[in-house]
């Protein structure tokens, strides 16, 4: 057997043996260490790349499978659940189907409804399961190019950054805009001045929803400098889900149904009554302040209602994320066991519901019940404290929750 060549530097860096933690040595060459922590490095990249290439959404878009998606991690709100499944589904479908002989047009979504009631979850959600670049945009921080503010192209922007800067991931994702009705026109009068944050950026919103290729950062941010790297990237196929609370627009809706009349014959109407989101119109939503080119680009509009108690009692425990299973991991952290009890979570949600903040109210209510202990988990748990259950009367009453020790038990008293 010939004898092994010896060899004092490594053929892939040129560094000495004595430069490098580990030389390793063939019979025609030499690498060491670190070109073999490089090349892992490279090799474990190209991995995650061909795992990105290969989870294009090209299975599962059935539009019922993606509703039970929803349904795991969305309590009620069935009729948008149902829109936005369709919607997405069939908007996948055409990316990944590319038809020879015909131009298929995406379907951007308009949800609407009262605040915390899972519009911005559901379209969360549904970037989740496909696994696709997701941005969230605020519409009350838009303004007109030019203004204090941000323009329309950062919300692009955002999304590339959340696509690690993969422009083609990019191009097939999701942007969802909040707070969408806080950019209408501020009046129905033409005025002197201009409406830099509302009617204007429903302007400059077109084209980009519409689709058009525009040159955004390449590394995010907000602002443009001179010599950084820009990028092409094109709207066309990126999903738009816009939504708002829309208040006042009930009344809008109320007003052109009311068929009005005098006598004993005429129908009179509760005027505290919710008008039937399902039954709003374009014209509704132009009288409203959006200008009638901005509607047409929503081929869907749907809505959510305002919760029950029913279902913030089901929000705060059934989902996949729920606040109670949260809360209960939290504190399961330092070996504490959390337990609610049945009246406990029907007055939290009772709670939630007059508060008038939807699901988001729910959450407030359980950091303020649990503040005390969570900030005194560890002294708790080093004197024997087993398990902490929340009572109908910690809620209502401000009691303290029953607190059960490994050798004791101990009922609470008001604080």
């Amino acid at each position: 057997m010939a004898k092994k060549e010896q060899f004092y530097n490594c053929h892939f860096c040129g560094k000495d043996k004595s430069e490098v933690a580990k030389l390793i040595v063939g019979d025609n060459s030499a690498i060491c260490n670190e070109c073999i922590d490089l090349c892992v490095s490279i090799l474990d990249q190209e991995k995650i790349k061909s795992i990105k290439e290969d989870k294009t959404p090209t299975t599962n878009l059935n539009p019922k499978v993606l509703k039970e998606y929803l349904d795991q991690h969305v309590i009620g709100q069935e009729q948008a659940k149902l829109a936005m499944s369709v919607a997405v589904a069939q908007h996948y479908k055409k990316l990944n189907n590319p038809s020879e002989d015909l131009k298929l047009d995406k379907t951007n979504v308009m949800i609407m409804g009262p605040t915390g009631s899972g519009k911005t979850l559901i379209a969360q959600s549904i970037a989740e399961y496909l696994d696709v670049p997701f941005a969230i945009c605020d519409a009350t921080t838009l303004t007109e190019a030019g203004y204090v503010g941000d323009d329309v192209e950062s919300i692009v922007t955002r999304l590339l950054t959340n696509a690690n800067g993969d422009v083609k991931l990019a191009e097939r994702g999701i942007i969802f805009i909040d707070e969408i009705d806080k950019i209408t026109k501020k009046s129905q009068n033409v005025s002197i001045t201009r409406d830099v944050s509302g009617e204007g950026v429903q302007q400059g919103l077109l084209k980009i929803i519409e689709g058009t290729v525009m040159r955004v950062n390449a590394v995010g941010g907000k602002r443009k400098h001179p010599g950084q790297e820009m990028v092409d990237l094109d709207t066309t196929n990126i999903l738009f889900v816009v939504g708002g609370a829309f208040v006042g627009l009930d009344k809008i809706i109320q007003e052109r149904s009311n068929e009005g009349g005098v006598g004993f014959g005429a129908s009179i109407k509760d005027p505290d009554q919710q008008a039937d989101l399902s039954t709003i119109l374009p014209e509704d939503l132009i009288k409203y302040g959006f200008i009638p080119e901005f509607i047409g680009r929503f081929g869907l509009i749907t809505y959510v209602n305002e919760l029950t108690t029913d279902q913030l009692c089901s929000i705060v425990k059934e989902p996949k994320n729920s606040l109670v299973k949260q809360f209960k991991y939290l504190f399961g952290l330092d070996g504490i066991n959390l337990e609610f009890t049945d009246s406990a979570l029907r007055s939290i949600a009772e709670k939630a519901q007059e508060l008038k903040t939807g699901a988001r109210g729910l959450k407030k209510i359980l950091e303020e019940v649990l503040l005390k202990y969570q900030y005194d988990a560890e002294d708790l748990a080093r004197d024997g404290l087993d398990t902490i259950t929340i009572q109908k009367e910690t809620i209502t009453n401000n009691d303290t929750p029953l607190l059960v020790y490994k050798n004791k038990r101990t009922n609470g008293k008001k604080h």
